[in-house]
């Protein structure tokens, strides 16, 4: 079957050719009643644009190139969700790719994305090193890095500082009458965010004239099962925590489940705390403390920075967008385990 053409779909839309072109790009000189009747005529006929022609005319494509480090956990596609959202109604198509916590794998694919002519890229965090950096610092394309804030941006920064996320939670927890702490973790070399929360958190504990009693810290990525072991053991090695602090919601989620099966009860006897207010952790039997992150809406927020610079071309004033977790589940408890 013959494919339909460009000028075909002008016709059909009763515009010109260039037109149907900005149209199909969703470029913001384009009325939205001409951009409907354009992308109508276009499904009636089967077209299917080609998107390189376009990159070549215009010097760039619809692309918006998005670099996360991880999807096994849920924090991160709930963050491309939220791009996803942004992007809807754009025009733009957002793409992914994994890095693994590589800092040279995230750089091969920075490189390769912006080799496609994208509009934007979204990558995540401000940790990466300096020869990434310079080639960021080269793209002539908005630069938009989220969730930390702990660092320089190369152009644009949405997401929330994880050292202080650390120095809230201990203060609640010591509010809440903690001072036997300990600490479990995984990976924090890669995990360079839940580095900055444990730093955070021990900087306020310091002041305190407290510190870590116990520390329990594995190379393995984070899980539930990770977080059950090495709970167990920081357990045998100081039974008299009131309180451990885990890397994240998965972590801590294993450190419950630990507790429970080793009598221990929680929160009466020790308090766990996590990171990410996941959804998972409603379902538990009882209650853990945890930072909840606003990711969705990170994401979100930075995929409509990415559509207000490149649809109008305008210089957006702020330049760094915040936001602050909420800590939840400190306080009265009506169950406990154990």
């Amino acid at each position: 079957m013959r494919k339909s053409t460009l000028e075909e779909v002008a016709a059909a839309a009763g515009v010109s050719k260039m037109t149907a072109s900005r149209a199909l790009r969703g470029t913001s000189d384009v009325s939205k009643e001409t951009r409907e009747k354009v992308l109508q005529a276009a499904e009636r006929l089967n077209y299917v644009g080609n998107r390189l022609a376009l990159s070549l005319s215009s010097q760039r494509t619809n692309l918006v190139a998005v670099v996360v480090p991880s999807m096994s956990n849920i924090v991160f596609p709930e963050v491309l969700a939220g791009i996803s959202a942004g992007l809807e109604g754009s025009g733009m198509q957002a793409v992914f790719g994994i890095s693994d916590y590589d800092a040279a794998k995230e750089r091969e694919i920075i490189r390769d994305m912006l080799s496609w002519q994208p509009s934007a890229i979204i990558v995540t965090g401000l940790d990466q090193p300096e020869d990434t950096v310079r080639m960021l610092k080269n793209a002539t394309i908005p630069i938009i890095q989220i969730m930390d804030l702990d660092g320089e941006p190369v152009d644009f920064n949405v997401g929330l500082s994880h050292g202080k996320a650390g120095e809230d939670m201990a203060r609640a927890l010591i509010a809440a009458g903690r001072r036997r702490f300990g600490y479990v973790g995984s990976a924090l070399e890669l995990d360079l965010r839940a580095g900055k929360r444990k730093a955070g958190f021990e900087r306020v504990l310091g002041k305190s004239g407290l510190a870590f009693m116990q520390s329990q810290i594995d190379d393995a990525f984070s899980s539930v099962a990770l977080g059950k072991q090495l709970t167990r053991a920081a357990l045998a090695a100081m039974p008299d925590l009131d309180c451990l602090y885990y890397s994240n919601d998965d972590m801590a989620t294993g450190g419950l489940f630990a507790c429970m099966e080793l009598g221990v009860a929680v929160p009466g006897k020790i308090l766990i705390a996590g990171f990410n207010g996941l959804d998972l952790a409603n379902a538990l039997p009882v209650r853990i403390a945890t930072s909840r992150s606003p990711r969705h809406l990170i994401g979100e927020v930075a995929a409509k920075l990415a559509r207000d610079v490149v649809a109008d071309g305008k210089t957006i004033d702020r330049k760094r967008i915040a936001f602050t977790p909420e800590i939840i589940g400190i306080g009265p408890f009506e169950n406990s385990t154990g």
